[in-house]
Parts: C-alpha cells; structure tokens; sequence
C-alpha cells in the first residue's frame, strides 16, 4: 500500500505531458471543494435558523402543555392537581383561558386571542424578558388589572402604556334572554396596558396577556381552563416527567413537550435539510465525473509506465491501488479545503454577522450559523464515499477495457 500511495502521491504533484490532466484534476479538486463547502455552511445555516426559531417558541411555548382531547376548556380540578404538583422535576405550573375576542382602542378594531394567565405564568414561560415597552405586569398594588398586547397588536390599534385611554375588549355573551339587543349580547370590559411584548410576528400580531380572572368574567367561564401549562426542573427528565402526568390526567386530556406543540415546524425544517443535503450530494456526485475524467485520460498517459511496473512484477491489484489512490487523494483534498472554508464562512459569519437578516428580529440581525461536530463528520464522509465510487469506476473498468494488453 505505501508505495501504490506513493506513486499515486507523484502522479497526482508531478507534472503531465498533456496539461489537459492537470487543469480536470485542479477542476476536480475545486468542484469537490465548493460542495463541501457548501454542505457545512447551509448545513450550520439550518443548525442555526433552528435555534433561533427553537428560542422564540421556548420564550412563549411551555415545556408540556396539557389540553382537552376533545372541546376547548376542561375543569382542572383539585385532586389532579395535587398530584400534579407532586410530580418529580415539575417546577411549577400554570392555568390559562385562550378564546378569541374584539379588541376596540379608539376608533380602531382588531380581533386578536386573548389569554388570561395566572401569577405562576411567568415563571412557566419566558415572556416576561421579551418585553417592548413597560413591564410585565397583571395587577398593581391595588388589584387594578392590566394587558400586556404584542407589539402587532399594540401598532394596529395605536397602543401605547403611557397613554391615557383603556383598551376595551369585547366578547359575546353565553348566558341570558335570546332577545337581547345586539349590543346587550356582548360583554365590555375595559383595561390599560402595562407593557406592550414582542416575541414573533405570528404571535406578536395574535395574543394579548390578561389576568385569568378578568379572562373568566369576560368569557363567562368560572371553573374551566383551556390548558395547563407546565416547567420543568433543570435536573428533570423529559420523557419521564410526560409520562407521569400522561397518568395522572388520562385519555381524555392531549399530554404535549415542546416538539409535539412545533411537530409540523420540526417535521418541515428536518424535511428540507435532508432535501438541501441530498441535493448538494447530487452536485458532488456530478462534479466526482470531473475525476473520471482526469483519472481515464491519466491511465492512458501512463500506459508506458504500466508496462514498466509490470515488467519489474508488479501486479494487477497494485496498479488499480494507484490510480484509486490517485482518484481519492483529490478527493481528500477537496474535501480538508472545504471544510477549512466552510468553517472559516461559518466562524466570520458567527463573529461579524455579514449577512444581516432582512426583517428586523429581538434576538438576532444576522443570518444564525451553528456548527456542529456531527455534520463536520458526516460531510467529509459522504465526500470520500463519492470519491472512492468515482475513481474506483475508472480504475476498475476503463483499464480492462483500454489497457486489457497490459493489466
């Protein structure tokens, strides 16, 4: 093997009779190089744009989150409860009520989903850093409730905490005469803001936060929640933690983590890398042809080189070990010189942000870019399989067909 690698090693450095060889064999290297490239820097792409997302819905989605199977609102009561909270690695939990309703601030209309939450909510989600405008706050010193609306709903309706007119919400009735008046039909509650929370578009433009008691007397609920929703311990285990609430609760109730909450955003965004990482793989695939290209027109430039070898007894096996060494050493090379510039993008891109985002985010202004061992691995492996394929093809039926006199 040494010297099948060593001829390979002169072959490859040495310079040909035909300078056609060494232009398709820089080519190769080159094309191997970019695809490499460009596999660590979309695949550190995705790694990136999923944490991102990951964060914005760890800020507002709860580590379990525990609805009705069926219906929208379910009676949380006591004895669950109780066990709930004996739960190993639960932290804390909280309820919450989620309906739809018309919002009215001035002359201006919006329909958005009000969430009444109670005092644990904050320590269930992390909303409370991700504030805009004012704190988040529910009740003051004297019990006066207050809103907290995301930053779309602030800017449709022209809301802001220093103002002086209260944001009315408006929800319809579920108990009395059915000759009630239109307007006697409708509940009217009236609210300031105390600060104004920006996350994401989808739930900046949809949620406004009101104490859970002020939620039931404008949605007429006295006991019914529509989820509970829970935190873990930082020693807990997941999986072990779901199940023993899966117990308590039954098949009535949907048990999800925060996977199963994003299952269709997961499911799309691993979809699409694997969709990206294939396509690239096929670009390989085509530029390795590059490589049959160099290594055919190579064989036929060392034909007298064979008969040498073959007349100081080398066999078969050591001249085909030559030119596969020869056809992988440009694979390794292209792949050592796509990673160093993969990492090298991805590390200025992780330091300096050169490519910014085109919408404005609170958490980032940059395109995010995580590297991760794992695609640092199976990468270059994937390269060096396709270089191995493309100069083993070459090797194994060009020199029976062209040089069959001399192998």
């Amino acid at each position: 093997m040494k010297l099948s690698l060593y001829i390979a090693k002169r072959y490859l450095f040495a310079k040909k009779s035909r300078n056609a060889i060494n232009i398709i064999s820089a080519v190769s290297v080159a094309g191997v190089s970019v695809g490499t490239m460009a596999l660590i820097i979309i695949l550190s792409v995705f790694n990136g744009l999923e944490t991102m997302v990951s964060a914005i819905f760890n800020t507002f989605d709860p580590d379990i989150k525990i609805t009705a199977a069926e219906g929208k609102t379910f009676i949380a009561d006591t004895a669950r409860l109780k066990l709930l909270a004996k739960v190993e690695g639960l932290s804390c939990y909280s309820l919450t009520i989620e309906d739809n309703a018309l919002l009215k601030y001035g002359s201006r209309q919006f329909i958005a989903t009000i969430k009444g939450i109670d005092d644990n909510y904050a320590m269930v989600s992390n909303i409370d850093s991700s504030m805009w405008e004012g704190e988040f706050t529910l009740r003051n010193d004297k019990g006066r409730p207050y809103a907290i609306p995301g930053i779309g709903v602030a800017q449709y309706l022209g809301i802001r905490v220093n103002f002086i007119t209260p944001l009315e919400i408006i929800f319809p009735k579920k108990t009395g005469s059915t000759n009630l008046s239109a307007e006697n039909s409708l509940n009217h509650k009236f609210i300031f803001p105390s600060g104004i929370f920006e996350v994401e578009k989808e739930y900046d433009s949809k949620y406004v936060y009101i104490p859970i008691d002020f939620a039931r007397e404008l949605t007429e609920t006295d006991k019914g929640v529509t989820t509970v929703e829970i935190k873990f311990k930082e020693y807990a285990d997941p999986q072990a933690v779901q199940k023993d609430i899966i117990k308590i609760f039954g098949k009535g109730f949907t048990v999800q983590n925060r996977y199963e909450q994003q299952a269709i955003f997961y499911k799309v965004m691993r979809s699409e890398r694997l969709a990206i990482f294939f396509i690239l793989t096929l670009i390989l695939i085509i530029a390795s042809f590059n490589i049959i290209g160099s290594l055919t027109m190579l064989i036929i430039e060392k034909e007298r080189d064979i008969e040498i070898l073959k007349s100081l007894g080398a066999d078969n096996n050591l001249i085909r070990k030559i030119f596969i060494f020869e056809g992988w050493l440009i694979s390794i090379i292209g792949a050592l010189s796509g990673i160093i510039l993969g990492f090298v993008v991805c590390w200025l891109q992780q330091t300096y942000g050169l490519v910014k985002l085109q919408s404005q985010s609170l958490i980032m202004d940059s395109y995010p870019v995580v590297m991760k061992i794992k695609d640092f691995i199976i990468v270059p492996g994937t390269v060096l399989l396709i270089g191995y394929w493309a100069a083993w093809y070459p090797v194994r039926f060009l020199t029976k067909k062209y040089l069959n006199k001399n192998v």
